[in-house]
């Protein structure tokens, strides 16, 4: 019987990593560092890129996306949406992003005052709280609504600081007030044009040229997929151009819209193929849990639901029956998604993370 190495603590009981600290003078020596979790900087635990987890992995990963919590609300909330979830030893998690809004404001003397509000504020450093919480990388999306290009720069900068190499690059969608998207004054359009700031930044490209001896970024970038088409593209075939666009741009990866029909997940995935676009491509997935979502999601996200599905819903009692369905729908998706070998599974958790808790645990 061979002799077995001592067994190792846990990475709740300890964190151990190597750190190499440089001063003015040099390079200091190499120190480790033995710390409890609740005071482990995780800022000096080593952090991947998504594709990164996706070349080195032997199965199907698994990832998440929340909200961040209402401006005015702590980030306990969060932590107790997340909990639940992490036992399933997500390879990242996303964070959303949500553009301000403009809202008119009753003065004192009658007239009324526009002012600016987010609802959901700070996605950067939720980021870096749930990497610090919970040793996961994370990915934050980055919006072109609500941004001009020097803010965005910002954000980078501060991501890069965080410790973050990971974005979701989106056009984002038009104000409540508007009926179609009008970019910041001095933003960008269109997230291809977001994208190419991001892999300026990555080839130490800043928007002030003076800057001498710049420091290059090493941000791996996502972008959006719709495989039923984006609902301003006016055919699917011009669609899939402009995604190409993004990919010969610079894009490493594509995470897909939600679906609810595997078949338009695996079409899609070949019409990028067939059209050279060769990067991961990770299915988007939500739950079903209210028949109001049978309006809902095809009004918002301008997709389709299969007759199954709808059939099913529409003759469940309450929105107890409606969670079941929904909840064996979602499962039914991911096992034969992860039996065609997809690299990961994404999902959108927003609300309801013990129906897909739920779901992983049984795939």
């Amino acid at each position: 019987m061979e002799k077995q190495e001592p067994a190792q603590k846990s990475d709740q009981a300890v964190c151990q990593r190597q750190v190499t600290i440089r001063g003015e003078t040099g390079l200091a020596d190499i120190v480790c560092i033995y710390l409890s979790p609740f005071v482990c900087l995780q800022s000096f635990c080593k952090h991947m890129k998504v594709t990164d987890h996706i070349s080195q992995a032997k199965d199907t990963l698994i990832s998440f996306e929340v909200l961040p919590p209402l401006k005015g609300k702590g980030i306990e909330a969060l932590y107790k949406h997340l909990d639940p979830l992490m036992e399933f030893k997500p390879s990242f998690i996303n964070v959303t992003y949500h553009r301000s809004e403009h809202v008119f404001k009753k003065k004192a003397d009658g007239n009324f005052e526009k002012v600016v509000v987010r609802k959901r504020p700070g996605t950067e450093s939720i980021c870096g709280a749930i990497m610090n919480k919970y040793n996961v990388d994370t990915v934050p999306h980055l919006i072109c609504g609500g941004f001009s290009i020097n803010e965005t720069e910002d954000a980078l900068i501060n991501l890069r600081y965080l410790g973050i190499d990971n974005v979701l690059v989106l056009r984002g969608d038009a104000a409540k007030n508007e009926t179609a998207f009008e970019p910041e004054p001095g933003g960008h359009k269109f997230a291809s044009d977001l994208l190419k700031q991001v892999v300026n930044l990555n080839a130490g490209i800043y928007l002030e040229d003076e800057l001498k001896g710049t420091h290059k970024t090493d941000f791996c970038v996502g972008v959006a997929g719709y495989p039923e088409k984006h609902f301003e593209a006016p055919n699917m075939d011009t669609d899939m151009q402009y995604l190409k666009q993004k990919v010969d741009l610079g894009a490493d990866y594509i995470i897909t819209q939600m679906f609810f029909d595997n078949a338009k997940y695996h079409a899609f995935v070949k019409s990028c193929r067939d059209i050279g676009i060769n990067v991961p491509i990770i299915p988007g997935l939500k739950p079903i849990y209210s028949k109001k979502q049978l309006t809902v999601l095809p009004k918002t996200f301008h997709i389709d639901l299969p007759p199954d599905l709808s059939n099913e819903v529409l003759r469940c009692k309450t929105d107890e029956d409606v969670e079941k369905v929904g909840a064996e729908w979602l499962l039914m998706q991911s096992r034969e998604l992860k039996k065609a070998g997809v690299p990961v599974l994404h999902y959108y958790t927003l609300g309801r993370p013990l129906l897909v808790a739920g779901v992983v645990k049984d795939i």
